[in-house]
């Protein structure tokens, strides 16, 4: 019986891989726990079909992600803070607050587990943010953070 693989089966193959098994391992296992589907035409060429669109999905996102890149690069981004007494910020900048003023400032949404700051930023001046966006994409984002 040949089946085609729909998730990855340790000691047989990867996901998408064609595979010749025993019937009753095909049948009784791999297609009844929802690892393959019998290797039919039809189902060869829905496969196919999915793995387009699911690769053209992400072609689109990958675009998305590096307009949104472009648009990092070239902000600004303004954070006010309050001064404590020696001059230094009251508290810390957290990413919370960054994502929040790219939100307002800029109408650009990111996670805020997607921002890194290497060490906090605790002075006013000028840093740059390590923004990781997904599929490999990172942006560098520009921060002024002046006190109140």
């Amino acid at each position: 019986m040949k089946v085609l693989l729909i998730k990855d089966v340790k000691s047989l193959g990867k996901t998408g891989e064609i595979k010749e098994v025993k019937d009753g391992y095909g049948q009784n296992f791999l297609i009844a726990k929802g690892f393959a589907k019998r290797a039919t035409p039809e189902v060869i060429e829905e496969w196919k079909k999915e793995q387009e669109a699911k690769a053209k999905e992400q072609a689109q996102e990958i675009a998305r992600l590096k307009e949104i890149e472009k648009k990092l690069a070239d902000i600004k981004l303004i954070i006010k803070h309050k001064l404590g007494a020696n001059g230094s910020l009251y508290g810390a900048v957290t990413k919370e607050e960054i994502a929040q003023a790219l939100k307002t400032q800029e109408s650009i949404e990111i996670d805020k587990k997607a921002i890194e700051i290497k060490n906090a930023i605790k002075t006013a001046g000028n840093f740059d943010i390590s923004v990781k966006l997904g599929h490999g994409i990172h942006a560098t984002l520009h921060l002024d953070i002046v006190g109140e």
